[in-house]
């Protein structure tokens, strides 16, 4: 079962003080302060390029993140370019591609019967594949993203391209043969009456790549894992398959993949007994947030029947993740194919992925998993 690096600070005093950078950032820990901060953009500003993510990012970026990195009412006009690609995950020919990809993978590794690395040689593809058909573009495209390992922001040497090199040719591929995918609608992109600019482009590219890869790849690996460790949980599941959307949310609940946020302060603000000068930033405590005891009962238990699941992982108001319905996607169709096809998961070796803060230690996925899938 997950742990809680949090509860002691979130029951004394709902904050916690971590330093990053230089920089000590109060972290609020309990769900209806870290929900009303997320609310409140006003005193918790989004509009700061490369300081919404903690650490910032500031050494490995040229542009702003979009829609993420701006406040209403820009933030609702931004986010009305990129929508309706995330929302491709509710179309029926996407819905198949992904339960085809996740099927085929599986079916693979149980036909070898050997051990399987999951980080890689699993979530990776899953991630990087099913990526592929939300942006509309050729599958042949994933494999450049799969050879970006699993940090997206580095390669693994110096001939490849990195991100942006990769984003700016895509842009301009677009430009010259436009068709039906996500660089060519940026081209064709509108915002406040004009054309978006090269930064803007850029700037949706680089999120819809970084955003959703970590913390896919995190998810998948977690769920396998629990499953090696609780296969009573997976055979549960196949005498109740109408649970697998239960299930999956008790899942993004528990293994929250991204610890926290963070926001801007425009004036000076006081929050928990901590002060906040105008500029400085507030971290909201997704994780924390995720197992405050007075929200979920026994929080550290994994429970797969649990409902309500109010939990904060695809974030709350105005920045709600626009990739959530192919966050929820992916794992639904894990879950069914896990359910319809395995038996029982082995856990042959597993290095956890820690992060690791003067404040903190949590376990959050893991940097290599070997297990062997045994079939029905």
């Amino acid at each position: 079962m997950p742990e809680d690096p949090f509860r002691e600070a979130r029951q004394k005093e709902g904050a916690l003080r971590c330093p990053f950078q230089g920089e000590e950032i109060p972290m609020l820990l309990r769900h209806a302060d870290v929900r009303a901060a997320a609310k409140d953009w006003q005193t918790f500003s989004s509009d700061a390029p490369f300081r919404v993510p903690i650490p910032s990012e500031e050494e490995m970026r040229t542009m702003r993140q979009l829609p993420i990195e701006t406040n209403p009412p820009e933030h609702t006009e931004y986010r009305r370019i990129a929508e309706p690609f995330f929302k491709r995950s509710k179309k029926p020919e996407v819905i198949e591609k992904v339960q085809n990809l996740i099927n085929e993978l599986l079916e693979k590794a149980l036909k070898a019967r050997g051990s399987l690395e999951i980080v890689h040689q699993f979530a990776l593809p899953i991630q990087s594949r099913a990526l592929t058909y939300l942006l509309n573009v050729p599958e042949c495209e994933a494999d450049t993203y799969i050879d970006w390992g699993i940090h997206v922001f580095h390669n693994k040497n110096d001939c490849e391209s990195t991100l942006e090199d990769y984003l700016a040719l895509a842009l301009k591929r677009a430009e010259k043969d436009p068709s039906k995918d996500f660089f060519s609608a940026l081209n064709q992109a509108t915002f406040q009456n004009r054309p978006l600019t090269y930064k803007e482009k850029m700037g949706f590219a680089n999120l819809t790549f970084a955003g959703g890869r970590d913390t896919i790849i995190h998810s998948i690996s977690s769920i396998i894992a629990h499953f090696g460790q609780y296969p009573e949980d997976l055979q549960s599941l196949r005498h109740n398959p109408k649970g697998l959307v239960i299930a999956g949310e008790e899942f993004f609940r528990a293994f929250m993949p991204l610890t926290h946020i963070g926001r801007v302060c425009p004036i000076e603000t006081e929050i928990r007994g901590n002060k906040i000068p105008p500029g400085g930033r507030v971290s909201l405590g997704w994780a924390a947030a995720n197992f405050d005891p007075e929200i979920f009962d026994e929080p550290e238990k994994i429970d797969l029947t649990r409902k309500p699941n109010p939990h904060v992982s695809f974030g709350f108001g105005t920045h709600l993740c626009l990739g959530a319905p192919h966050a929820r996607l992916i794992i639904r169709s894990l879950l069914e194919a896990l359910v319809a096809k395995v038996a029982t998961i082995e856990i042959l070796d597993a290095t956890s992925h820690v992060e690791e803060n003067l404040a903190y230690s949590r376990e959050n996925g893991f940097d290599r998993l070997n297990v062997q899938f045994h079939a029905q």
